[in-house]
């Protein structure tokens, strides 16, 4: 049986991600989200919890990980950071793998990568998708956020590939500076033109 068409979702902070992967779920396209995975392997019972408590004790409870506590003992620490990638990643990609048999007989999925570019994940996928809007909304949306700063804002768009470098690099672009609704006949029209490149009976 031939695979599924494979699209990488991904954009910036504050381009409006997390609404275009609604968007996509409402129209029938199993997406599957890095981010929830993680937080459902390292939350309340979370299979690697007895792993990353081994590694760093003291950082997990009975809700799962403390991450501010967990945070403070990888940040700026390569190694320790190594050490925790080393037990997530392949707990991930196992998740990611469940996804793909399940749904085999799709014409298309999308994965939801936030640090695509970043982490070099372009070349097993069939086609990236790129969430953009113009700056200064981009900047409004994030500063907006419960203890969001300019500062912490500035520090994140420091560790991510520039929009426009993003832009440049996608198959396609869609485009959240506009009303939800003109997004959702972007998305439902890259849809259909997806779905189409690889038919279903």
């Amino acid at each position: 049986m031939s695979r599924p068409f494979i699209a990488g979702l991904t954009g910036s902070i504050g381009m409006g991600k997390s609404a275009v992967a609604l968007m996509l779920r409402e129209l029938g396209v199993p997406v599957f989200d890095a981010d929830a995975a993680v937080h459902q392997l390292q939350g309340p019972g979370g299979v690697l919890l007895p792993a990353i408590e081994a590694a760093f004790p003291g950082t997990t409870g009975p809700d799962g990980v403390k991450r501010q506590e967990l945070g403070t003992r990888v940040f700026g620490d390569a190694v320790a950071l190594k050490r925790l990638e080393a037990i997530v990643h392949p707990a991930v990609a196992q998740m990611r793998e469940a996804f793909m048999i399940e749904h085999m007989g799709e014409s298309l999925i999308v994965f939801d990568i936030p640090l695509l570019f970043e982490k070099g994940h372009g070349p097993d996928l069939d086609a990236v998708l790129v969430v953009s809007a113009p700056a200064e909304m981009q900047r409004a949306r994030v500063l907006a956020r419960p203890g969001m700063t300019p500062e912490k804002f500035a520090h994140i768009l420091s560790l991510q590939v520039p929009d426009a470098e993003k832009r440049a690099r996608a198959t396609h672009m869609i485009d959240t500076g506009v009303t939800l609704e003109q997004t959702r006949g972007q998305v439902a029209g890259l849809v259909a033109a997806l779905r189409e490149k690889n038919p279903r009976d």
